[in-house]
């Protein structure tokens, strides 16, 4: 069953994307994943606009990142409990895509066409699909919320294919007691979130498991998957002025900045939200 605040915290979530801090955490994320792809020595892995790459967005929540496949040409399954978030996410992927009386690029336009929806729990996602259906698969901000966070990830693991990528985000411990100190100048919260579980979360409101690169990388790796990268995810934005972002320019200096830091392990130790970039292997355990 969908929790409610899902159901009733989607509009907010849509609102929150749009903010500085959402667009980061949307844009360092994608850039870092983006990055490991085009990489990769497999051909199946190199994006470009043509062939029948297929993605999923496991908690795709309003289909940011699955039009940003979409634009590439990949085809993309949203899967996500809330069904009020998957109606933003049909939405925005039919404004997305352009019509015969428009001038945009259709090879850098999302087409809903390539995308579709289905509403499900992370866990029972491999119900939906054949096993080994995708080329790659994210999972952004998701286990956090789930009940079973390893059940998620061999779901996950289950629908990609070997040899393909799989990227994972989530809250971070200690960016939590971080953000405690620097944001609330809260000791005592810093205190708590160094060794809790869960923290209450002041979006949705209720509880959010916390997690670092170590547990992610341990989910991952007992799911069949080789981590490949660790990156953090906004080290230092949460905690500047708004002047260091406020314009075009400087918001693309504060990513790549991110994008810097994420990078260098002793700063990906204390950013917001933790990631893991992995490889399937050929022996993966399935769901």
């Amino acid at each position: 069953m969908t929790d409610a605040r899902f159901e009733s915290g989607a509009p907010a979530y849509a609102a929150y994307l749009q903010t500085v801090e959402g667009r980061l955490r949307l844009d360092i994320a994608w850039e870092n994943f983006l990055s490991v792809i085009n990489e990769s020595n497999a051909p199946q892995s190199k994006l470009d606009a043509t062939g029948e790459r297929r993605a999923l967005d496991l908690g795709g929540g309003t289909g940011a990142l699955a039009l940003r496949f979409a634009a590439l040409g990949w085809r993309v399954a949203v899967v996500d409990p809330s069904a009020t978030m998957l109606a933003i996410a049909a939405d925005a992927a039919r404004a997305a895509t352009p019509d015969a009386s428009t001038t945009l690029d259709a090879s850098t336009t999302p087409d809903a066409a390539r995308v579709t929806f289905h509403q499900s729990a992370a866990e029972r996602a491999h119900e939906l699909f054949a096993p080994q259906t995708f080329d790659a698969a994210v999972c952004h901000n998701v286990l956090e919320y789930v009940s079973d966070p390893r059940a998620a990830a061999l779901s996950l693991a289950a629908l990609v294919k070997p040899g393909g990528l799989v990227s994972l985000v989530a809250r971070n411990r200690a960016g939590e007691a971080m953000r405690a100190v620097l944001k609330a100048h809260d000791l005592d919260e810093a205190e708590r979130a160094l060794a809790a579980e869960q923290v209450n979360e002041s979006l949705y409101g209720g509880p959010a498991r916390l997690f670092d690169a170590r547990s992610l990388g341990e989910l991952a790796t007992g799911a069949g998957l080789r981590v490949v990268a660790e990156r953090g995810v906004r080290v230092v934005a949460d905690y500047l002025p708004a002047a260091l972002s406020d314009t075009p320019d400087a918001y693309a200096r504060l990513l790549s900045f991110e994008l810097t830091l994420g990078a260098r392990p002793e700063f990906a130790a204390v950013a917001r939200y933790a990631q893991i970039i992995a490889r399937k292997e050929s022996a993966a355990a399935t769901a």
